[in-house]
């Protein structure tokens, strides 16, 4: 049965998750920074969208195939990292030298399809499924329960992170110093992808 306490236990729960660093929250501080919070909207939006289907598939059993096959799980750790990696260098000389430069923020649908790379992704759906589905409701109601709060959730809680760097971009005009924020965002997304390994 959904209960307030269970409602409330919930939105606490995803708010730290995705208000954590993780390669979501990285990519969005790289892609305010180079292209603004408004350019950035479709990242934004494209996370909470693929995250819906991710949860809603592990509480409808997909989570189970991660239990009997875990060896998926360290595949797609490893895609995550090397989509990482590559980030890290493409960032090196995008913010101080952008009229070169032809990259683009994330599609939406770029964005939702990341997820099912993104290891922090699957694990919170993994959490939510074991620890907060109400397994005693209608299934309907249940998924729609547990999909729901988590977009309500993700949505302003990842947003804070394409703000930060969007405010880093409108203040900070002085070229060296961009320099030296791509090359600490490059060095981020990288111990990012270092972490998903080891983890």
């Amino acid at each position: 049965m959904i209960s307030l306490e269970l409602l409330f236990a919930l939105v606490s729960f995803y708010f730290v998750m995705f208000a954590t660093p993780g390669p979501n929250n990285a990519m969005l501080t790289a892609s305010g920074i180079k292209f603004g919070f408004k350019k950035t909207l479709p990242h934004l939006i494209g996370i909470p969208s693929g995250h819906i289907v991710q949860i809603s598939l592990v509480c409808m059993g997909l989570g189970k195939i991660f239990q009997i096959y875990p060896v998926i799980q360290d595949v797609l750790k490893y895609f995550c990292a090397i989509y990482m990696l590559y980030l890290g260098y493409k960032i090196i000389g995008s913010f101080s030298d952008q009229n070169k430069d032809n990259s683009r923020p994330l599609k939406l649908y770029e964005a939702s399809l990341f997820q099912f790379l993104n290891p922090k992704a699957w694990s919170i759906a993994i959490m939510v499924a074991s620890g907060f589905f109400p397994r005693d409701e209608n299934l309907l109601i249940a998924v729609l329960f547990t999909t729901l709060t988590g977009a309500l959730v993700c949505f302003p809680s990842i947003c804070l992170w394409a703000l930060f760097g969007s405010s880093i971009r409108l203040i900070i005009k002085n070229i060296k110093l961009k320099k030296i924020i791509e090359y600490l965002m490059a060095f981020l997304l990288v111990l990012t992808s270092i972490i998903i390994i080891i983890k």
